[in-house]
């Protein structure tokens, strides 16, 4: 089985999935944006061999790159990054060379789409937010008379919060689509709701072997867009509903064989035209794990390794490490520009039993995640209430 891995790199505990492929029988061959001699060590020692090019800008140096290892090794089985910003280049090299095991390059620009998104969700029985791609600003302005303020304008395809913006009125409707009339852009009904997500592994026929929540504490697009404090946590338990929803929604979008990280809105109280209270709606699937280091979370959380784990399942279609205790784990992301109450050493001190680490992340990751990320795992709902809300308390706000 010979397997390409993209930017094995970076995240750089992403050298774990070469652990887990080597480990399953894979041949592993990565190709890097960074200097050899810059490679984690471990990285090195899991892969066959590493191709070093200046770019994955540079698609022809990719397909150089991609056809050394053909005339090689022999035929290319995978393709795979694992990451949000080289999904379409995966998918254009598996085109090219042939590799049936992942989405094609017309499939993954489908289903990138926000607006087909929608359908697919529709076909899996999930309510979705009213929406609208306008051509004119007239039609963005009869779809907001349709539905009511607020709503939320964000580009179709798009990653991250970049670009999003919540419109109280027409007068800022009018602004916005001025702003964004070069791209393409989706229209939605604003849902009052809290994010959660359900992440999970699944194997060749859809079925989902590993199931995990993410709970959010604020929310990306604030996080960006105002530089505000987030966080998250695991749930200890994933109720049946959740696991329908869903399984579901993975059978309706034909995700098969890899990470999946979907997001959903739960209504927080009863809304006239949406439901009652607790009332799930979809709002986005992304096809890798979720951002940054929230795989660690899961195996804090599971005690497990689900960089293991992906590889077990996709090469061999077992899941040995499914069904571990579970914890819940989680992270308080600091601003650098927000004064609050506890300093982290304080925190440290406070949560000494429950702290895991302290990360200073880097630019790329801190625009959605914060500054410095405090890392933690609980026993109990309430320790971890107390965690979060000692560790987010700012000064002003006292």
């Amino acid at each position: 089985m010979n397997f390409v891995v993209i930017s094995p790199n970076y995240p750089e505990s992403y050298w774990m999935f070469c652990r887990g492929l080597k480990e399953n029988g894979a041949t592993v061959l990565a190709i890097v944006d960074t200097t050899y001699n810059q490679l984690k060590d471990e990285l090195k020692q899991y892969c066959d061999e590493i191709y070093v090019v200046h770019s994955f800008q540079d698609y022809d140096a990719m397909v150089r790159a991609v056809g050394y290892f053909t005339f090689k090794y022999g035929k290319i089985d995978w393709i795979e990054s694992n990451n949000e910003a080289w999904l379409t280049l995966d998918a254009r090299l598996r085109d090219d060379f042939n590799v049936k095991t992942g989405f094609s390059l017309e499939r993954i620009e489908e289903l990138q789409s926000k607006s087909q998104m929608k359908k697919y969700y529709k076909e899996a029985d999930v309510p979705v937010a009213d929406y609208k791609v306008p051509n004119t600003l007239k039609d963005a302005i009869e779809f907001a008379d349709k539905v009511g303020y607020p709503l939320v304008m964000k580009p179709d395809h798009g990653v991250g919060a970049s670009m999003t913006y919540k419109i109280m009125n027409q007068q800022q409707l009018e602004s916005v689509y001025m702003q964004t009339k070069d791209h393409v852009m989706i229209l939605e009904q604003f849902i009052d709701g809290d994010v959660f997500t359900l992440d999970g592994i699944c194997d060749e026929h859809g079925d989902i072997q590993y199931l995990n929540s993410l709970e959010y504490v604020g929310n990306c697009m604030d996080s960006v867009l105002y530089q505000q404090s987030i966080g998250c946590y695991t749930q200890f338990e994933i109720d049946d509903e959740c696991r329908d929803i869903v399984q579901r929604t993975i059978h309706a979008f034909k995700i098969k064989n890899r990470f999946f990280h979907c997001e959903f809105f739960r209504l927080t109280h009863d809304v006239q035209g949406l439901g009652e209270k607790g009332r799930i709606f979809g709002l986005e699937v992304n096809f890798r794990p979720p951002g940054g280091f929230c795989p660690d979370l899961m195996n804090y959380a599971g005690e497990l390794d689900v960089y293991r784990l992906w590889a077990e399942v996709i090469l061999k279609q077992s899941a040995s490490y499914s069904k571990l205790r579970r914890y819940s784990a989680g992270f308080v992301g600091r601003r650098n520009s927000i004064k609050y109450q506890y300093s982290t050493k304080q925190i440290q001190a406070m949560f000494n039993e429950e702290l895991i680490e302290i990360l200073y992340l880097p630019e790329a990751i801190a625009a959605a995640m914060g500054d410095v990320a405090i890392v933690a795992r609980f026993t109990s709902p309430a320790r971890r209430v107390e965690f979060f809300k000692t560790a987010l308390l700012r000064k002003d706000c006292l």
